[in-house]
């Protein structure tokens, strides 16, 4: 079996780089002491070099960003990797806090060759701004340490990469100290002379643990693996070095949150209609926005333009230092039957459902409202406005067609004041509104006016003449 692994030498700092618009050189410490443990690639070329005390990096670079190491936070961004490798793989280890195994046999099935699994991999870390060392292994703890090593090599031949691994140093199969100071005893350095050794010696001069990691490395050992299983939901987060004072400085760092939610549900084949976006501030209070489209939508464009328009309505109450991007609402996608009036769009319906999300979010949920018809002959009552959440569809009813109305009902009729020109249509009798106290008995025409206007008028139960609404 070939497993691949993928180990992120300074995730953190990769994470960290997405939210900034100008690269900065940055460094990982640990909370309890003052040496460097991850160092990014600007730091680097400015001669900063893992291992080294913090005040000698200072002084190479006194500007550098100070990231204090959060195990809990890494592995959080662990899973965040993991979600979107899930597109590209099924069977997924996480090993916290810095590496992802990936059962490659499988894949290759889908992928045909290596290379193109490989070249995919790196095209996607690539796109997402990540440094990640790739090796193929016989093993599980093979690729693990081949990659942590930086010594990938792209190929599926069991022989090379079975030689490569008896070329590891002994520090670097992950051995702990005493065990490693009992090998060095012994003479050796490298992985293929333990192996070289009668397995009854090992055995005796070795703990039983030891061993067991020794030979799951080399594969003569069963070394199970618990598979990943990704949440039903998506969830991105995002740290900031600088603290953020002003809703614009979040924009640019919320595009490749919003790039990434767009790629997964276009791997899902689903639709939202709600964004839950998290606002951490400097006193750890949280700002919570909801951000709800018009309709189900999955652009990208769209959830950027309505974002905007609420924190330009919502101001910052505090200094931001993270941001959380949650979707847990999922739509089924309908099928695309067309393109706008622009020509822009695949649904008909996106070019609406956008007008009408960015309205909402500029005016607010309750500004827009839409006519409803009501079961009432009377004119005046046979509408109403309300509001535009998705209505489920009532099936339609065979009827024959209404007498003509006219899309301009009067708010109150008015006295005809003189009598019409032509009658063109009529009459209509509506006799309604008994069981409220509000009863009407009308007939209605359609006539012309001596001034040339179109009216639709009616006669009451005393033989009173008005108009009620105009033709265009």
């Amino acid at each position: 079996m070939l497993w691949l692994y993928l180990h992120f030498p300074h995730l953190l700092l990769d994470h960290l780089a997405r939210s900034q618009e100008t690269p900065a050189a940055m460094v990982t410490v640990a909370s309890t002491s003052q040496q460097v443990l991850q160092v990014c690639p600007l730091a680097q070329q400015q001669g900063v070099q893992a291992g080294m005390r913090l005040k000698t990096a200072l002084a190479l670079t006194p500007e550098l960003g100070i990231v204090h190491t959060n195990s809990t936070r890494e592995t959080e961004l662990l899973e965040q990797q993991a979600c979107w490798l899930y597109h590209y793989a099924a069977q997924i280890v996480l090993y916290p806090p810095d590496g992802l195994l990936l059962e490659a046999s499988s894949l290759l099935r889908l992928y045909r060759t290596l290379p193109a699994l490989w070249q995919t991999l790196e095209n996607a870390l690539a796109s997402r701004r990540l440094t990640a060392w790739l090796a193929c292994g016989i093993t599980p703890k093979a690729a693990r340490l081949l990659a942590r090593q930086n010594l990938g090599q792209c190929s599926d031949d069991r022989t090379l990469l079975a030689a490569q691994v008896q070329e590891l140093t002994l520090p670097a199969t992950g051995l702990e100290t005493r065990p490693l100071e009992r090998l060095a005893r012994l003479g050796l350095t490298r992985l293929g002379e333990v192996a070289a050794l009668p397995p009854r010696e090992l055995a005796r001069r070795l703990a039983p643990e030891t061993l067991a990691h020794i030979q799951q490395i080399l594969g003569q050992r069963p070394d199970p693996q618990h598979c990943w299983q990704p949440p039903h939901r998506f969830q991105q987060r995002v740290d900031f070095m600088q603290e953020v004072e002003q809703a614009q400085g979040l924009l640019f760092p919320l595009q490749p949150l919003l790039t990434e939610l767009e790629e997964n549900l276009l791997w899902r084949q689903e639709d939202t209609d709600r964004l839950q976006l998290t606002l951490h501030h400097r006193d750890h209070s949280q700002q919570a926005l909801s951000i709800r489209t018009a309709g189900p939508e999955h652009r990208a464009s769209a959830f950027v333009e309505l974002v905007r328009l609420h924190l330009e309505r919502q101001p910052l109450p505090a200094p931001v230092i993270a941001m959380t991007l949650t979707v847990t609402r999922f739509l089924p996608r309908g099928t695309a039957i067309g393109r706008d009036l622009l020509g822009e769009n695949e649904d008909p319906k996106e070019a609406w459902q956008t007008l009408i999300g960015r309205l909402q979010a500029r005016l607010g949920r309750g500004a827009l409202r839409r006519l409803e018809p009501q079961a009432d002959h009377r004119p005046e009552k046979a509408w109403a406005t309300a509001g535009l959440q998705p209505q489920r569809r009532k099936p339609p009813v065979t009827q024959s067609p209404p007498p003509p109305r006219p899309l301009w009902l009067l708010p109150s009729p008015q006295p005809l004041q003189q009598p019409p020109q032509t009658w063109l249509s009529g009459p209509e009798r509506i006799s309604s509104g008994w069981w409220d106290g509000e009863r009407v008995q009308r007939d209605y025409y359609s006539a012309l006016l001596t001034s040339g206007q179109l009216a639709w008028v009616y006669r009451d139960d005393q033989g009173h003449w008005f108009i009620h609404g105009w033709f265009g």
